[in-house]
């Protein structure tokens, strides 16, 4: 197994640890919220969906967000771990060369990640960035990005913030097998890992329509030479109480480099249970 991905994503654990070592030093949480304020600055969610069907199709799909988030006088941090898996009947070809139908998985993927920003001032920081994503189905098998840079808070008001980073950074990747056929035989060959120096950007915004309903957009962008990857996350979220709150969410995910036969764009939308902490 290539030690790469598990590298960056053990560095990603460690650096949310060493964060979190931090609120002791981190002062009083900007905003309101006193229990933000009391831990340091720190809150967090938990999101949970699951859909299954049965009778005339067969399908189940699984997702799962967790985030924690930190912002004193001296940190603005970050960490998440996400996860998707899906089943669902699939045609395929026996061995004896008929269509048949077969319940298998279609989605498996999971991405974690953190960062970890030293405020130079109320609205500029040093930021430095882990993220690392597994995805069985994508256009890459694994990928990896590790960055340093620059972050600025745009516009912060009771129910606006709008932040943006940049930086560059350096990204390894493994691309997806390629399928190629051998005397009639369709066999996957496996491609070598690549790595590039890329631009890292980050924007994301923040929108409280009314007391329970919010809107949150996030877009991140990681080009290089070889390969550019855009992923927007757009969600809107309902409070049903202080803690608990429903959420739709809408994921679009963009690499220019895929594979024969792979499509360069993937959408996700999710309808989901939110816990905040």
């Amino acid at each position: 197994m290539n030690k790469t991905p598990l590298a960056l994503l053990l560095a990603a654990t460690l650096m949310a640890g060493h964060v979190h070592a931090q609120t002791t030093a981190g002062g009083a949480a900007a905003g309101s919220d006193a229990s933000a304020t009391d831990n340091g600055g720190w809150s967090g969610s938990g999101e949970f969906g699951f859909a299954s069907a049965r009778g005339n199709s067969r399908s189940e799909n699984l997702n799962a967000k967790l985030g924690l988030s930190q912002e004193n006088e001296l940190w603005r941090n970050n960490f998440f771990l996400n996860g998707l898996r899906s089943k669902g009947e699939v045609s395929v070809k026996d061995a004896a060369g008929n269509t048949v139908n077969r319940f298998s998985t279609t989605a498996n993927r999971y991405d974690s990640g953190a960062s970890v920003g030293y405020k130079l001032d109320p609205r500029s920081y040093i930021v430095g960035a882990l993220r690392y994503e597994h995805d069985d189905f994508g256009a890459n098998l694994w990928q990896g990005t590790v960055s340093l840079g620059y972050g600025y808070i745009a516009l912060k008001s009771q129910r606006t913030e709008l932040s943006f980073e940049i930086g560059p950074g350096y990204k390894r990747y493994r691309p997806a097998d390629e399928q190629q056929d051998v005397n009639g035989t369709t066999l996957k060959v496996r491609q070598p890992t690549q790595g590039e120096a890329v631009a890292r950007g980050l924007a994301n915004f923040k929108y409280r329509l009314t007391d329970n309903t919010a809107f949150e957009d996030t877009l991140l962008t990681e080009a290089g030479s070889k390969n550019k990857y855009y992923q927007n996350d757009a969600g809107l979220s309902v409070s049903m109480t202080k803690k608990m709150a429903l959420k739709l969410g809408f994921q679009v995910r963009y690499n220019s480099d895929t594979q024969p036969g792979s499509k360069s764009t993937d959408t996700l939308t999710t309808t989901n249970l939110v816990y905040n902490f």
